[in-house]
């Protein structure tokens, strides 16, 4: 016998939210950080550099190389996606921002696949309110779609959400490929073909980003939860013709992304070892911190829900956004880096959250509003003084500390983006007012103030300290620097490099415009000039390596006084 739903919810509860408004939080949240800024240092770096070299055409699209080194991360779909968009668009959007134009889709691709996602599972019979004795509660239609509507903003309050998803690396792409697989699995009973799509677009596109256990994992246990689902699709009544069916779309689906994986040799275990041990304390930060708001709701879903949990063949909705969640949780414990890891997990994680918002009392409600209130203020303000701060060095304490962390920063006023920081912030002003003023018996009215704070902070942090931040991560000002002597005794489409990181070598290639190659892996004569890193050209290790070499200029980044470059020069003199 199947458990009474915790959900009591009348019909007046499920009033919908005004499209025109969670659109433009979804525009605030997603634009902001993909523009006015340049590749930035390591992960972000290196990928746009592997993204040119294939735009380019100067390495192979099954393997690429820089230098005659292969990428750092895993995958191959994220440097395809760039280089592609960058053949087509970089004429009119310049190659930085053509290479993260895909990227800006795969992240409305999340929001849009966590939405339906959580609407085909909200609709599931299992999840279903209580019906009231004389009529009243919330319609499946209405009350799903209040639902997704809280699954939204329990994914873009999600803390951990905002840096990765806007960085051109394989974790966008893992992420978005996942919220497919998640929209699959809850849309296969009601959509057939869009799911089948969504199914098998994300397993491959698993399998190409780096992920390909995830992949099996996923499709496995979807394929799992399919051949035992009871209720399918409106209807409580089984089916099992169609529970077969789909449980071998679902392997199937699997077996493509394993064959695939296989052939292109894409396999890859980061798996924790001894020499990777996890820090449990900067692990347990990293969770309490990363899914927040969304895991205590999610939390307190899974005590709620409890006795539909233990029957999972009832109850679809829960059982597909907990194996969702589940996988990604373990992952996060068992591979590195662990926050990307725990990032798949997310759109499941704010799913779960939603249906905690069902069995609130007003008390739960109101304390969250006062939290995020008082947080999400506070913060605005911070980033505001901060800005006053490196514009007008008033505070002085804060300016000097800038100043010292962030040297050779010229300050400079943008009023467009002053104005759009002023909009965010009045708009800010107004949600306030008006969560406290109407909607207060919506469902989703809970998750409204932590969404739109997230979203606040993030187009604060775009739009007034993107100069400074740009300056402070990306490698532009140092690789200015380092050309400024090569400039000065005409310098040469070529050059040697030791000990310097990957994303390092891409700046090199992008900024200066040269091509470079390995010092070990160089011929005699190659090239005059050689860019070393200081600390690792130090020792008496290379001292054979150093013979002909004088330096001609030290090079540090202006952010990071360890981060130091060598410029040498083959045969001058010192």
């Amino acid at each position: 016998m199947n458990q009474p739903t915790p959900a009591i919810v009348a019909q007046s509860a499920v009033r919908r939210l005004p499209r025109w408004s969670l659109l433009l939080l979804c525009l605030a949240y997603v634009v902001p950080g993909f523009v006015m800024r340049g590749p930035w240092r390591s992960a972000d770096m290196e990928a746009f550099g592997y993204m040119r070299e294939l735009a380019l055409g100067h390495t192979s699209w099954l393997a690429p190389r820089i230098a005659g080194l292969a990428p750092g991360a895993d995958g191959l779909l994220p440097y395809w996606l760039g280089a592609l968009s960058m053949q087509l668009f970089q004429g009119l959007l310049g190659p930085e921002m053509a290479a993260r134009l895909p990227f800006a889709g795969l992240l409305v691709l999340v929001l849009a696949a966590t939405w339906w996602g959580a609407y085909y599972l909200a609709r599931s019979p299992g999840a279903q309110p209580v019906a009231f004795a004389f009529g009243g509660e919330a319609q499946p239609v209405d009350y799903a779609r209040a639902m997704a509507d809280a699954a939204l903003l329990a994914l873009v309050a999600s803390l951990g959400l905002a840096q990765p998803s806007h960085e051109t690396t394989a974790y966008v792409t893992q992420l978005a490929f996942t919220a497919m697989l998640f929209f699959a699995a809850a849309a296969h009973p009601y959509h057939p073909l869009k799911a089948g799509i969504a199914l098998l677009l994300g397993m491959t596109g698993l399998a190409l980003s780096g992920a390909p256990t995830m992949a099996v994992l996923f499709g496995l246990g979807g394929s799992l939860i399919a051949l035992t689902q009871r209720s399918w699709g409106d209807a409580a009544e089984a089916n099992p013709r169609q529970s077969i069916i789909w449980a071998l779309i679902w392997a199937a689906a699997t077996a493509v992304a394993v064959a695939l994986t296989t052939a292109l040799d894409l396999w890859i275990w980061n798996l924790v070892n001894t020499s990777t041990a996890k820090d449990w304390s900067s692990l347990l930060q990293l969770l309490l911190w990363f899914c927040w708001p969304a895991w205590p709701l999610a939390l307190w879903t899974l005590w709620v829900w409890r006795r539909q949990i233990a029957q999972p063949r009832n109850n679809p909705h829960l059982s597909t956004a907990l194996w969702f969640s589940i996988v990604p949780l373990i992952a996060c414990f068992a591979s590195y880096p662990a926050d990307r890891a725990l990032l798949l997990g997310l759109p499941a994680i704010a799913t779960l959250a939603a249906f905690a918002l069902p069995t609130f009392r007003r008390s739960i409600s109101a304390l969250i509003d006062w939290f995020t209130l008082l947080f999400f203020s506070i913060s605005a303000i911070a980033i505001w003084v901060i800005w006053l701060a490196f514009q007008t060095g008033y505070p002085p304490k804060i300016a000097s500390n800038i100043s010292r962390l962030a040297p050779q920063f010229e300050a400079s006023i943008d009023w467009l983006t002053v104005l759009i920081a002023l909009l965010a912030s009045a708009g800010w002003v107004v949600l306030v007012i008006w969560r406290t003023s109407r909607n207060r018996a919506a469902i989703w009215k809970s998750l409204v103030l932590p969404a739109g704070g997230t979203t606040l902070a993030w187009l604060l942090i775009c739009t007034l300290w993107m100069p400074l931040l740009d300056h402070a991560r990306s490698y532009e000002a140092q690789m200015k620097l380092l050309a400024v002597p090569m400039q000065a005794n005409q310098q040469q489409g070529c050059m040697l490099t030791y000990g310097l990181g990957r994303a390092q070598i891409s700046a090199l290639r992008y900024y200066l415009h040269v091509d470079t190659a390995l010092l070990r892996r160089a011929k005699p004569g190659q090239c005059e000039w050689l860019v070393v890193d200081e600390d690792r050209w130090a020792g008496d290790h290379n001292q054979k390596l150093r013979e002909g070499w004088n330096q001609v200029a030290r090079i540090k980044r202006p952010t990071d006084r360890k981060e130091t470059l060598l410029l040498l020069r083959h045969g001058s003199k010192p």
